[in-house]
């Protein structure tokens, strides 16, 4: 009988942004759905950086160097994305890029635009920084999920790729750990010379 490695641990940062629930006016949302996700999604064992801060660029700019100097493989941010005059997490996110990665706004936004047609107002980017990946998502958690996961025809299969089917192999490309995913939950994609064998 042979020893089948489990999947290697992930420590994965969560921030999120809003002036009124970290100063306490309103109970934060975006945390705990970011976790739930994730831990329904990943099949690896994770360590979260959660954070809730307020939309200050600064301080946003400061946690992103942070949670990667941690060694958080994957960085998600929640809030402030928006054209509203206090939304500054893309510019706080672009602030500290090594490469910006167009493709994942283009995808949130693509995804968004099936429910609201004012999706084009939403600002979000991906950057890599170091050997992490950084995306910044919506603040709603159900937009979240959607954003992640994508869309399901009513039989189960998949409508719209979700962003984090493409999360995996971007990790692996930078050098980070080994991403594992639910497939019921969402299906990670990779060349089949990327794939490892399955235990």
């Amino acid at each position: 009988m042979t020893d089948h490695p489990t999947p290697e641990p992930v420590r994965i940062g969560i921030v999120s942004i809003s002036d009124r629930a970290s100063s306490g006016i309103y109970e934060d949302k975006g945390l705990p759905a970011l976790q739930d996700w994730l831990t329904r999604a990943l099949k690896n064992p994770i360590t979260f950086e959660p954070r809730l801060i307020p939309d200050e660029q600064t301080q946003i700019s400061a946690t992103l160097i942070e949670l990667v100097s941690a060694g958080c493989s994957l960085v998600l941010t929640t809030g402030g994305t928006g054209p509203a005059l206090r939304d500054v997490t893309p510019e706080a996110t672009l602030a500290v890029a090594h490469k910006e990665m167009p493709g994942f706004g283009e995808q949130m936004r693509q995804i968004s635009l099936t429910f609201v047609p004012t999706a084009i107002l939403s600002r979000q980017v991906a950057v890599i920084r170091d050997q992490s990946l950084i995306i910044n998502l919506p603040g709603q958690p159900k937009a979240i999920a959607e954003t992640l996961e994508g869309l399901k025809n009513p039989d189960g299969t998949q409508k719209v790729n979700g962003i984090f089917t493409a999360v995996p192999y971007c990790i692996d490309l930078i050098g980070g750990p080994y991403f594992e995913t639910d497939d019921a939950v969402c299906k990670a994609w990779r060349p089949k010379t990327a794939v490892r064998p399955a235990r």
